[in-house]
């Protein structure tokens, strides 16, 4: 009985249902005066479907769907931008510069970034990730250094995107995370994927999966994430670390 116990999956399915279709067809109806047909509803069982036509008569430019959209989310990161620490302005100065000048900035070290640690920096566009590059170990003198190198490999090498465009710029909304120490696990028990991120390796594969991560909500998902991640197959015995950051957004 999914739906009388509330099935996470099932929820999410039912959210999602025409959502798509709907965001499809509102794109090509976009400026355009449109006359609307309806034919039928039905709604038996507590779900209901409705058949409509949608005829288009010309244009209409105040049926301004895209630019609205476009608008309202640059309205949002700028809000965002307000309260950027230090990590993130520095990320986010060195992404902007890169894809404008295609050059490294020499960052100004401040005390609170001379000592060294593992950075990741995550970049979001309209809710969906748009790069995130990252080293569990330092491997610059400085965490400032730490997050140059790395926020120009997520806006630029990340493997799963093409490189980040000028024209996303104002659309971006950046995250850094700062590891801590890492530490053997010999008990699964004393993890927890909102707390603790981990680190999972077989030999020379290795995969790394941070904590508090949308829809990773077990530590069973965690582990099969990260395994998946560094191509390790089921039944090969693994090694587990964990760690916890400090996340700056």
């Amino acid at each position: 009985m999914r739906f009388l116990t509330f099935d996470p999956l099932f929820i999410e399915a039912a959210s999602e249902c025409g959502l798509r279709s709907f965001q499809i067809m509102a794109g090509a109806l976009d400026q355009k005066k449109i006359k609307l047909n309806f034919y039928s509803y039905e709604g038996p069982f507590g779900v209901g479907y409705g058949i409509c036509g949608f005829e288009i008569c010309g244009e209409d430019l105040t049926r301004d769907i895209g630019n609205q959209y476009k608008k309202k989310m640059q309205e949002e990161v700028k809000k965002i931008k307000e309260h950027e620490d230090n990590y993130v302005r520095l990320a986010r100065t060195t992404i902007e510069h890169y894809v404008k000048e295609k050059v490294e900035i020499i960052p100004e070290v401040t005390e609170e970034m001379k000592r060294r640690a593992g950075i990741f920096v995550s970049i979001h566009e309209e809710g969906r990730l748009r790069g995130c590059i990252g080293t569990f170990m330092p491997v610059q003198d400085n965490i400032a250094l730490e997050i140059v190198h790395n926020a120009i490999s997520a806006c630029s090498e990340d493997p799963r995107f093409d490189p980040i465009t000028e024209e996303e710029l104002d659309n971006l909304v950046i995250s850094v995370d700062v590891l801590g120490e890492i530490e053997p696990v010999e008990d699964i028990s004393t993890l927890d994927p909102h707390i603790y991120g981990i680190i999972v390796s077989h030999g020379s594969k290795r995969g790394l999966l941070l904590p508090s991560l949308e829809g990773v909500d077990t530590v069973t998902d965690q582990i099969q994430i990260a395994c998946h991640k560094a191509s390790i197959h089921e039944g090969e015995k693994i090694k587990i670390e964990r760690f916890k950051v400090i996340r700056h957004d």
